[in-house]
């Protein structure tokens, strides 16, 4: 629980000192004023844009100016990018991030709306923009990166000095739980979505599990049949990714060629689909009989064909780093595919990085640290899964040392999962956690246990977007 007080905040200096000093100026501003002016005044803040926005909020896209190494403050800096989505300097607030690139269109995160807040959101270090220059990619990990969100906290905590919730999806689901292991004190909760938890990288036999008990059999049996048939026809099917590759003007410098693309694509076929697609959509694949024409829309439409290409995953540079350097890769075997590869162990982070970026050591420590410290130390969790969710496979898991925390499964649920997806049961436990570390009071109908408090927001289709954005399949 974050015991900082509003008036230290306003007065320390945050880790290091220097030309970037992150004290909170915000504290300083006057009390009347518009909330402009107010976050301006922050030392190290400057406006990109503001922004029309729905429900009356206001929104202001800004830069803010962060050490390259928190560790030594001195020695460079670069502007990262967040967003405030702005309500009211008396409402509690929310810190999102999806663990990348910032969206900078007004929305609105599920825990956002149930506690009727203002939003923080911030893009993650090295995702352009948000990059320094030159990029020492040796300062992108999970420390300095809680480290950004820490002080972005303690700059605004001046201005919004009301209760603070930490949360994001997938990768950003991650990030939100890193961040509390390293600064417990800074949140009074933390929501994570769907966020893989990749303990032991050398053990993922969780994630062959899974997809050997998926939905049903013959869903599972018709998905094999077209993930063999896409190799089997790979003669066909490639030269047709190939002419479509020229005209669009795909290139494929990073991952060598287009037959090298094709055998990605194919081998992330199943696990895109369970992570987008529900037990439905097995109606739709198709079957061994199926023409080239409908497995090749098919497989674009679960995945992309274009996802193997340059323009496909240099913008996601970044996460693939951390993969081969911290946060580790889910490895799914198939042997019954052994007889049609040809580029065995191409699936892996360091085919996805180029090769001038170096990534000669993968630290085995730290996520076998964040699992320790969720099971024995963590406070105010609230971890909500997917049932049918490839990556809820080897999620993050409470222990005896957890407390006020509560892991959370959707049933039925993809990659999409929420809190609006639970039983009614979960998600009355889920909204009343949220509200009581907001600090908000439950309404009469949040008396009885079985009933799930109301948001206390009203439902806006223009900004209440889906908590985890779909990224390039193989993404979490």
């Amino acid at each position: 629980m974050r015991k900082t007080l509003r008036w230290m905040l306003a007065t320390a200096v945050l880790i290091g000192s220097g030309t970037v000093g992150a004290a909170s100026a915000g504290a300083a501003a006057a009390d009347k004023g518009d909330i402009k002016d107010k976050i301006l005044a922050i030392d190290g803040m400057s406006l990109i844009e503001e922004k029309p926005a729905e429900d009356g909020y206001r929104y202001f896209v800004l830069n803010y100016e962060q050490p390259v190494d928190h560790r030594k403050p001195d020695e460079g800096t670069f502007k990262q990018r967040i967003s405030i989505l702005h309500k009211s300097e008396d409402r509690p607030n929310v810190f999102f991030t999806s663990g990348y690139n910032l969206n900078t269109q007004p929305s609105r995160s599920e825990p956002t709306r149930i506690i009727d807040g203002n939003q923080v959101s911030m893009e993650y270090r090295f995702f352009d923009p948000s990059r320094p220059d030159p990029a020492d990619w040796t300062k992108l990990d999970i420390w300095q990166a809680a480290s950004d969100q820490h002080r972005i906290f303690s700059a605004l905590n001046g201005v919004y000095d009301q209760k603070w919730i930490s949360t994001g999806g997938s990768k950003g689901g991650m990030t939100a739980t890193y961040y509390r292991r390293f600064y417990p004190e800074d949140m009074d909760g933390t929501v994570a979505y769907v966020a893989p938890n990749n303990v032991d990288n050398k053990e993922d036999s969780a994630y062959d599990e899974f997809f050997a008990n998926v939905s049903t059999k013959e869903c599972r049996e018709a998905l094999s049949t077209a993930e063999r048939q896409i190799f089997e026809r790979r003669d066909v099917l490639s030269k047709r990714m190939a002419k479509e590759a020229e005209e669009n003007g795909y290139t494929y410098d990073l991952i060598g060629d287009v037959d090298k693309a094709y055998e990605v694509i194919g081998l992330d076929v199943i696990w895109s689909f369970w992570q987008y697609s529900s037990e439905s959509d097995c109606a739709n694949v198709p079957a061994a009989d199926a023409t080239d024409d409908e497995l090749y829309t098919w497989v674009d439409q679960v995945y992309g064909w274009s996802g193997g290409s340059d323009d496909g995953l240099l913008g996601y540079t970044p996460y693939y780093y951390q993969a081969g350097t911290q946060l580790g890769q889910p490895s799914v075997q198939t042997p019954q595919l052994d007889d049609l590869l040809k580029y065995p162990g191409i699936n892996e982070p360091r085919t996805f990085v180029p090769r001038d970026i170096p990534m000669d050591h993968f630290d085995d420590k730290a996520m076998a640290d964040i699992d320790e410290w969720v099971r024995t130390e963590s406070t105010e969790m609230l971890y909500v899964n997917g049932e049918n969710d490839p990556w809820s496979a080897e999620p993050f898991r409470l222990g005896d040392g957890s407390k006020d925390s509560h892991l959370l499964v959707a049933p039925g649920a993809n990659h999409g999962a929420n809190i609006e997806a639970l039983e009614q049961s979960d998600r009355a436990t889920a909204i009343r956690a949220l509200m009581r570390w907001a600090g908000q009071e439950l309404g009469p109908e949040a008396q009885s246990k079985s009933a799930a408090p109301k948001p206390l927001a009203k439902y806006n289709a223009e900004l209440d977007r889906p908590m985890v954005e779909r990224t390039p399949p193989g993404l979490p």
